[in-house]
């Protein structure tokens, strides 16, 4: 039952997370908003990249191991841990799908040096700089006490790190670059994943 939960609010993570959001953003402005990395992007990206999708596909394949049999660690076996999971994840999805909105024409799935977009900072941004990274932790978080096994801990690892480096190496450089002083006057106010830690 856990596994079917995990694997029913998996889909509509995946749908409204990355379908949905990308169907809107291709409507408004003819772009999917999907960015790969390109020739240019430096080992950090391509490094954040991997672990982004390293920790999808774990996540992914976390509940088809606990039907194939795959141990559980004990200590969250209990009921609790399983509700407490699932809730999690439905507010995690649905945190993640505003902060999305929330973005407008400025969302993007990865980062186009190139291209100048606005600085959102206000709804869920105002006291969170990547909330929908915030967002989509505590719904891996949440997917991990439902299906608590080794490739459930594997996909909040990877994604852990791998939005760090997103973060930290890719994002914030290309903000401050972009938007020079008034970035670094928003990062003053905003927490970096929790409103006043990593200001």
């Amino acid at each position: 039952m856990r596994a079917w939960t995990a694997v029913g609010l998996e889909v509509a993570f995946f749908v409204l997370a990355f379908g949905v959001r990308s169907w809107v953003q291709l409507r408004r402005t003819g772009s999917s908003g999907l960015v790969l990395p390109g020739r240019g992007a430096g080992a950090a990206e391509w490094v954040a990249t991997a672990l982004f999708v390293v920790g999808l596909v774990a996540l992914v394949a976390a509940p088809i191991a606990d039907i194939s049999g795959l141990a559980r660690f004990g200590a969250l076996q209990g009921p609790i841990a399983a509700v407490g999971g699932a809730a999690l994840a439905v507010v995690g999805i649905g945190l993640c799908l505003w902060a999305q909105l929330a973005m407008g024409p400025s969302w993007r799935i990865g980062v186009d040096s190139a291209e100048v977009t606005e600085l959102v900072t206000a709804g869920p941004f105002a006291r969170v700089r990547n909330p929908i990274f915030s967002a989509m932790l505590l719904a891996v978080a949440g997917f991990f006490l439902l299906i608590p096994n080794v490739v459930a801990l594997v996909a909040v690892a990877a994604l852990l790190v791998g939005l760090e480096a997103q973060v930290r190496c890719v994002e914030e450089p290309y903000l401050r670059r972009v938007h020079g002083p008034a970035y670094d006057g928003y990062a003053r106010q905003a927490g970096r994943f929790l409103p006043g830690v990593g200001r």
